[in-house]
């Protein structure tokens, strides 16, 4: 059996939690043995080991990608365990200490921003290539705008394996559960329903997409948002000094999506940075909903448009709220999308099919290293 022992800066569920527990439901655990390396009193802790894997408290490796006293706890662990691959997740410490310790290192890079200008160029770019070619054997990009990402910054192709996400397919939630929810907050049955399933955080367009609404003069309009984050205070401003409070649902966090997902006749990405490849819409798209997306980052790979959702130029108000009143006034378009939705996640985005890619992207770089 291969043992691989993941590594997990993260104290809450985000979005590289989130993978590693999709991974989890649809591995071959007959031959893999997972192992999770998180921060001490992380919340991951109780719902990965429910799906199977061994978990690691490592304290003082909080939300921290790099730090120098984390290493040596990790190198402790690693040898402790022997794992045959060591796979980090937005953990330089971990990919450093598997390394030191003559591990099988892999990373996956689960986010895509704008490269600085420092790291595409001079000796910038040169540390950024050695510290990611010398201590990964392989990297796993969950989008090619990741994988552009990377090889902006120096880092070799021959390294990346682009990977998108998959998810567990949604259960959509009954009639009578729905019309439950419409009920408890005011959503008639006549209404057009939007809602966007994100962190709250300035560069998820919240505020683009309040500004789209905000010029649409029809009350039939709704949004609901679900999510926490940085910029709530804002947000909740900005839905006042708009006039959206008798049109905006504002859950905050919700742990499960199906029940809001269930009476959206549309989800929303209006992301503008660090947008790869998006858990909450896959979800969407597994349970047949289409989707208003901005071309940002992975999502103009993750949506075909047309065909399972309608894509806007990120950042542009005008165009986003033109797509809205598009879908508003057209149900057959609407319907096509929905289904169209459903149809590439059942061939481009299961469980299964992650799952899969991520033991070969394993037993590929295991080899590569014998064959050394």
């Amino acid at each position: 059996m291969i043992r691989v022992l993941n590594i997990i800066s993260d104290t809450n569920i985000g979005g590289a939690g989130r993978v590693i527990m999709n991974y989890l439901k649809y591995a071959d655990m007959d031959r893999f043995d997972t192992h999770v390396a998180i921060p001490e009193g992380s919340a991951l802790k109780k719902p990965l080991e429910e799906l199977g894997a061994t978990v690691h408290e490592v304290d003082g490796m909080a939300d921290r990608s790099f730090d120098v006293k984390v290493i040596g706890k990790l190198k402790k662990l690693i040898r402790r365990i022997d794992p045959q691959i060591v796979h980090t997740h937005g953990s330089l410490s971990g990919r450093i200490a598997g390394k030191q310790c003559g591990k099988t290192v892999i990373f996956t890079r689960h986010s895509a921003f704008p490269v600085p200008e420092y790291m595409k160029k001079g000796p910038g770019r040169w540390l950024n290539k050695f510290v990611n070619e010398h201590y990964a054997d392989a990297i796993i990009a969950v989008s090619p705008a990741t994988a552009e990402n990377l090889t902006d910054g120096g880092v070799s192709e021959k390294l990346i394996h682009v990977m998108m996400n998959g998810v567990e397919p949604v259960k959509r939630r009954s009639p009578d559960e729905c019309a439950v929810f419409r009920r408890e907050h005011g959503i008639r049955p006549t209404d057009f329903v939007m809602g966007i399933i994100a962190r709250v955080e300035p560069y998820k367009g919240h505020m683009d997409l309040l500004e789209a609404m905000a010029g649409i003069a029809r009350p039939e309009l709704k949004l609901i948002i679900a999510g926490t984050g940085s910029d709530e205070e804002n947000v909740r401003e900005a839905i006042k000094r708009l006039g959206l409070e008798d049109r905006v649902i504002y859950l905050g966090f919700v742990d499960d999506v199906s029940l809001p997902l269930s009476v959206l006749d549309v989800q929303v990405n209006a992301s503008w940075g660090t947008e790869a490849s998006s858990i909450a819409m896959l979800e969407g798209f597994s349970m047949g909903l289409g989707v208003i997306a901005s071309d940002y980052g992975g999502n103009s790979w993750q949506v075909r448009d047309g065909v399972s959702g309608l894509l806007y130029k990120a950042r542009d108000v005008s165009e986003l709220r033109e797509r809205i009143e598009r879908l508003m006034d057209d149900p057959i378009l609407r319907e096509r999308l929905n289904v169209g939705a459903l149809r590439e996640y059942k061939e481009r985005f299961t469980g299964e099919i992650f799952a899969g890619k991520i033991e070969e992207i394993y037993m590929k770089a295991l080899e590569a290293r014998d064959g050394k």
